[in-house]
């Protein structure tokens, strides 16, 4: 699987990578690769943060690796958002994209990925391995709940259907294995 995570965005929608980001940028950058670098050591997973350049940034796109991840700088006049959509377009391989971004995330859901709320994968990224574990059970055991309420014999149905689309559990698969 890979993640990949709107950098700055994340920081934004983080209280406690926003601490550092108030005292630097960079600081807010090290804080959240330091704390990506261990959810990568418990995970395995491939991961590439993308950050902004357009307004300041060099002429031509960066990339750079540290602790094993991915960090990609956009080009001056060029968004990260778009960076994002352009890794999601030439994908190969199971991808999420972690962002609270609403265009990115109709873009990539639109494309067959999953995206998972900053605040979100920042709760799981501040987990414990057992912790993940646990939520990922608990989710688990929610949604076979559902589907058994659903299929229950001699329920008379109203409203709308209320068992999750195949794309919809698809994600769930997806969002297990973070």
């Amino acid at each position: 699987m890979h993640i990949i995570i709107d950098g700055y965005n994340l920081i934004r929608q983080s209280d406690a990578l926003r601490r550092y980001e108030r005292l630097s940028l960079e600081a807010g950058r090290n804080a959240l690769i330091r704390g990506i670098s261990l959810y990568k050591k418990q995970r395995g997973h491939k991961v590439t943060v993308v950050f902004d350049g357009w307004q300041g940034g060099p002429v031509e796109e960066e990339r750079d690796k540290l602790s094993g991840i991915d960090i990609i700088y956009s080009r001056k006049g060029e968004k990260a958002d778009e960076v994002i959509k352009r890794i999601v377009q030439e994908r190969t391989e199971e991808i999420v994209v972690v962002t609270s971004d609403r265009d990115i995330a109709d873009f990539v859901s639109r494309r067959g990925g999953t995206t998972i709320s900053s605040p979100e994968f920042d709760e799981l990224m501040g987990r414990t391995k057992t912790a993940v574990s646990e939520h990922a059970r608990h989710t688990e055991e929610r949604c076979e709940k559902e589907e058994d309420d659903e299929t229950r014999v001699g329920a008379k149905k109203k409203g709308p259907s209320r068992r999750l689309s195949r794309k919809k559990k698809s994600a769930m698969v997806r969002i297990r294995k973070l």
